[in-house]
């Protein structure tokens, strides 16, 4: 699967229209041809001291099966030459092209024409061991693509829709919004829907990387390429094919594998340096040599220096590492967007996160109970909560909720009333009238708030947190704190972010009273309160003051422009807004800790690829001299085949430090 940006299609791919099984077949092809060529090479035999079997017209065994494998196994890389001439950006196959046509020319002209020894057994290991480089690439390269097709492959292709009731096997493409289908124990999710009918639990780690399985009931939300674990499940289809979240998924996969990195466009203009040093090395060898020695001498250095120059640990470079991190991000529940951003971030100062939603849960808890004589705090909570158990209001929530994680049983309210805009009135078991209401209530109606608990109610209300009253005639029994809940991995993440040394700070639409109160209990740098949404991104301009690099983490809503004006715009919570178009980096588990990720991801992966590039350039640094016959005098020559097997040494060598990018650590 190619994923062609327009402004990539002029340096067209190298490898268009190659396979692996191409260069494997043409490899052991050329390998067991060029066995018998160098048997029959004058200078084998010489280095290994033994003499193959003569016989008529055995001389020309050499020039035969060169030939062959010139033809057979050269091809590739000639053809390659001549797009990339065409397309003037001469590279790897130009130099590969130069230094295979050199030997043969000079070679056949050994044969029939000029005094001199042929370098048919080095045409043949040259095109051979070319040949073995360019399939470990493919192969290396094929795996990275993969990472798309094995998102893919997550989708079954067919589903069991339900008519009437009854199951019967569809082609997932033939299924329509609002269909039902039967998922069965053990099956993947063939589309994203709600479900219907049955509970069962779900593993989501493709699409999340969430390692737990998460467990799902009626009106929950499945996603397609997850997998279903051990319940029968009914679901309604909410979103086929190009809609859904895997989808969006692999089109942000395809954008981050196609969107060029600064170290690849540094690659690439080494290759083409490197094109335009070993024509000139070339040349001025053969001059040099020329007048030195004599004309086989000078070609001979001439050719060896085409053979070395071939990039090839170059050109996989960076595509390795890249294709590699782009893998290792996803399935970390990372989604890169675009890859600039993924290399900035090893260099942030600033990290910037919305308060509500990413770094609280953005519900409500209850914080605080506060008692009056004759009360316990567990009666409070259960006459609140009794009152509120059918309130649809986020504070009434947050108190129904807190009673139910403390397993308290709720009672049954009769005459309940509410009191619009205060609170919530109704008779309790002991046939006392309760109300639950707000301050202004208590305001209006003239209540007096007991001394001992007025105080503490006064110091919560300047944290920003929210007071629920409960009273009975007309007098204050108890009350109740609720805030935003502050995510326990939000304090990890500003922790850790510390010990990096990366400054944290917040920006807020809440009151000064909220924000500095979550400030404090996280520890932050600083924090921005009560700003509009449309005044966020004066706020990163603001941090960026100085040249400092900035994150900016939102939840994507409102903060679109704030996370376009960061250096880095890193979007919390995927969910099916997986295109949230302004982040540049997604995280899906909606896990501050996952800043973390992003930036050890962008240090390994940054650090590879300049170790490949160290690698692949300084073996050339070191390669051409030696073959342009620098230190002949003291003896060190640098034959053609020698200089072949090295550089695909060092292609492996790049390959191999690539992979192990797989093993890095992110959290």
């Amino acid at each position: 699967m190619h994923h062609h940006s327009p402004d990539e299609h002029q340096e067209h791919d190298k490898h268009a229209g190659h396979s692996v099984a191409m260069f494997r077949d043409k490899f052991w092809l050329s390998l067991l041809l060029t066995i018998p060529v160098m048997a029959y090479s004058g200078m084998i035999q010489r280095w290994l001291n033994f003499t193959p079997p003569a016989f008529p017209g055995s001389e020309y065994i050499p020039l035969a099966l060169s030939t062959i494998i010139f033809f057979y196994g050269g091809m590739v890389f000639i053809r390659g030459a001549w797009n990339e001439l065409n397309a003037k950006l001469p590279g790897m196959m130009t130099l590969i092209s130069l230094a295979i046509i050199t030997a043969y020319t000079y070679s056949i002209a050994t044969q029939f024409f000029i005094d001199g020894e042929g370098f048919f057994w080095e045409l043949a290991s040259l095109v051979t061991i070319m040949l073995l480089g360019h399939w470990l690439e493919m192969a290396s390269v094929a795996k990275a693509e993969n990472a798309l097709d094995a998102i893919s492959q997550l989708l079954p292709d067919e589903a069991e829709k339900l008519t009437n009731g009854k199951p019967q096997t569809v082609l997932v493409s033939e299924l329509k919004v609002g269909d039902l289908v039967l998922i069965r124990p053990g099956t993947s999710i063939p589309v994203d829907g709600v479900i219907i009918e049955g509970a069962s639990s779900v593993d989501e780690a493709a699409v999340s990387g969430e390692s737990k399985p998460v467990s799902k009931s009626v009106n929950d939300e499945v996603v397609a390429g997850t997998s279903n674990q051990d319940g029968a499940l009914t679901v309604k289809v909410t979103k086929l094919g190009q809609d859904t979240v895997l989808a969006g998924i692999m089109q942000l996969v395809a954008e981050a594998q196609s969107s060029k990195s600064n170290v690849q466009v540094l690659a690439d203009k080494a290759a083409f340096v490197l094109t335009i040093v070993a024509i000139l090395t070339a040349i001025l060898t053969f001059i040099v040599w020329l007048i030195a020695k004599d004309t086989g001498f000078a070609l001979e250095r001439t050719v060896t220096v085409l053979i070395i120059a071939c990039p090839h640990a170059l050109g996989l470079a960076i595509p390795l590492v890249v294709s590699i991190s782009t893998t290792l991000s996803a399935r970390n529940g990372l989604l890169v967007r675009k890859r600039l951003a993924l290399e900035a971030a090893r260099k942030l100062d600033w990290v910037l996160f919305d308060k509500t939603g990413t770094l609280t849960k953005g519900e409500h808890g209850v914080t605080d109970i506060w008692v009056t004589q004759g009360y316990a705090k567990d009666d409070i909570l259960r006459l609140t909560a009794s009152l509120e158990q059918h309130s649809e209001h986020i504070i009434g929530k947050g108190i129904v909720r807190k009673a139910e994680e403390q397993n308290i049983h709720l009672d049954k309210v009769t005459n309940f009333k509410a009191l619009p805009g205060a609170g919530v009135q109704g008779t309790v078991r002991d046939n006392e009238v309760y109300v639950a209401a707000s301050h202004r209530y208590i305001k209006e109606n003239q209540l007096a708030v007991p001394a001992n608990i007025a105080k503490l109610i006064k110091q919560a209300a300047k944290e920003g947190k929210t007071e629920v009253y409960l009273t009975k005639n007309k007098k204050v029994v108890g009350a109740l704190g609720l805030a935003d809940i502050v995510r326990e991995q939000s304090r990890q993440t500003i922790k850790t972010l510390k010990e990096m040394g990366i400054k944290t700070a917040m920006i807020t639409g809440d009151s000064n009273e909220v924000a500095a109160y979550v400030a404090k209990q996280l520890g932050l740098d600083q924090y921005f309160a009560e700003v509009k949404p449309k005044d966020k991104a004066v706020k990163v301009k603001e941090l960026q003051q100085n040249r400092q690099q900035v994150a900016m983490v939102g939840d994507g809503i409102n903060d679109a422009p704030a996370l376009t004006q960061a250096d880095i715009g890193i979007a919390i919570g995927a969910g099916t807004d997986v295109a949230i178009k302004s982040a540049d980096i997604i995280l899906v588990k909606s896990d501050p800790r996952d800043v973390i990720k992003v930036i050890n991801l962008s240090k390994h992966t940054y650090n590879k690829m300049i170790q490949n590039l160290v690698w692949a350039t300084g073996y050339n640094v070191v390669a051409i001299p030696l073959a342009a016959g620098v230190l002949y005098s003291s003896g060190i020559v640098l034959a053609p085949a020698v200089g072949a097997i090295l550089m695909s040494a060092s292609t492996v060598i790049v390959a191999f430090n690539a992979q192990l990018l797989r093993r890095a650590k992110l959290q």
